[in-house]
Order: structure tokens, then sequence, then C-alpha cells
């Protein structure tokens, strides 16, 4: 019964699919161990330049806040332009963004604002779905890997079976077994740091998204009553001609 159940590939009783899947898994695994070594560093090329990019523009949340406090509640909305030139953060960008429609008032500048923001997060998250992509699907190439590996490894025990010494077989058969277990063990060495990297990638967007979400509230809050820094002075304009001058 076991000769039969091992017959070769070219047996009439195997399928022609079955035969071209049995001829590709000989050519063995060695292919999948290259794919999960380009994703391997295609995985630090991505955290490198994400790296790289996020400390390109990465921003003094409470210096920003501090200047739009200080030019809004005079205001003095283009001096707050003139101090987000220059700053490629999101917090700049999109804050920058809502105050040029600032006569359009604090709701209108908030929309805005909040559309920025999504423009912006797809700008952080750029090429951060390849290492999610990768730390999911690694372990499933690696596995992929390995069953080609077994395959060819029963392959060899067939193909062996009554022509050698006695051991021989079955000795060859484990060193085939142990060298596909390889594939598993490096899909999930190429999965594990690429999870790690998004996870603590995505935390800094999620960071940034919450400090720009907060600086757009305070801008609103300053363009709905522009004129609290000044009620102490004398001279200052009645609050209701103040704010119909911001909103227009």
């Amino acid at each position: 019964m076991a000769p039969l159940l091992l017959a070769d590939a070219s047996q009439p009783h195997t399928g022609a699919l079955t035969g071209i899947l049995l001829e590709f898994a000989r050519g063995g695994a060695e292919w999948v161990l290259w794919l999960l070594v380009i994703l391997f560093v295609g995985v630090f090329i991505v955290l490198f330049e994400r790296l790289i990019f996020l400390r390109r523009v990465a921003a003094d949340s409470d210096g920003v806040r501090s200047l739009l406090v200080r030019k809004l509640s005079a205001s003095d909305v283009d001096g707050a332009l003139d101090g987000l030139t220059g700053n490629d953060s999101m917090q700049a960008n999109v804050v920058a963004y809502g105050l040029r429609e600032a006569e359009r008032g604090p709701e209108a500048v908030a929309e805005l604002c909040s559309g920025a923001i999504g423009i912006e997060k797809l700008r952080y998250e750029r090429r951060l779905s390849f290492l999610a992509t990768v730390g999911s699907n690694a372990p499933f190439i690696g596995l992929f890997g390995t069953v080609m590996g077994v395959i060819m490894a029963f392959d060899q025990l067939q193909a062996s079976t009554g022509g050698d010494a006695p051991g021989t077989p079955g000795s060859g058969v484990m060193g085939a077994i142990a060298e596909a277990l390889i594939a598993t063990g490096v899909g999930l060495l190429v999965a594990i740091p690429a999870i790690i990297f998004y996870n603590l990638l995505k935390l800094r967007v999620n960071r940034t998204v919450s400090e720009t979400r907060l600086l757009v509230q305070t801008v609103t809050a300053y363009l709905r009553h522009p004129d609290a820094a000044q009620r102490a002075e004398p001279g200052t304009p009645p609050a209701h001609s103040s704010a119909t001058t911001i909103e227009g």
C-alpha cells in the first residue's frame, strides 16, 4: 500500500495539475527565503525613511500654541500665519490651512482643519501599510516555504526507498524537514519587528494628530473671543465689534 501512496508524479493515477504542483515543489523553497530576506530589508528601509521624515517634520506643539495665543489674542491672523511659514509639520500645515479662511468664522476654520488633518495623516502614515502587510503575512509566507520543503522531503524519501542502506532515507528526510522549518523561523523573524515598528510609528502619528486637534481647538476658541486678552486695556473696542471684524 505504501508504495502506491508514494508513487511518482508521472504515474497515470496522478492528476496533471498535481504533477505540475509536485514539480514546482521539487524546485525547493529557497526562493521563499530570499523573498523573506527582501521583505526584511524592506521593513528596515521603511523604518529609517519614516524616522527621518518624522524627525524632519517634528514640531514644538507648545511653542506653536504660544505663538497662536499671542497673535490671535491681538487679532493678528496674518502674524500667526507668518509665524507658521516654513514649518512643514502637521500642526503648522493644518492650522495655517484653517487660518487662511479665518474671515469665514471659527466654525468654517474648524471644518477646514478637520479635512486638512485627514490629508496630513495620510502623509504621515505613508508606507506604514507595508509594515502592517509584512507583519501579518510573513509567517504565512514562511509556512508556505516549510510546506514545500516537507513535500520535497517526502519526495526524496520515495526516491530513496529500496535503493539505499538502512537508515539513510530516514536521516535524509529529517534533514530536509529541518531545513524546511527554517522558512517558518525566518517568517516569524520578519513579522515580529515589522509589527513592532508599525505600532511604534502609528503611536507617534496618533500623538501628532491629537496635538494638532488641540491646536485647532485653541485657534477656534481665540477666533470666537479674540478680545479676551485685551479686556483689561483701556480703549479696547467692545467684544461684539471685534468678533465681527474677525468673523466677517
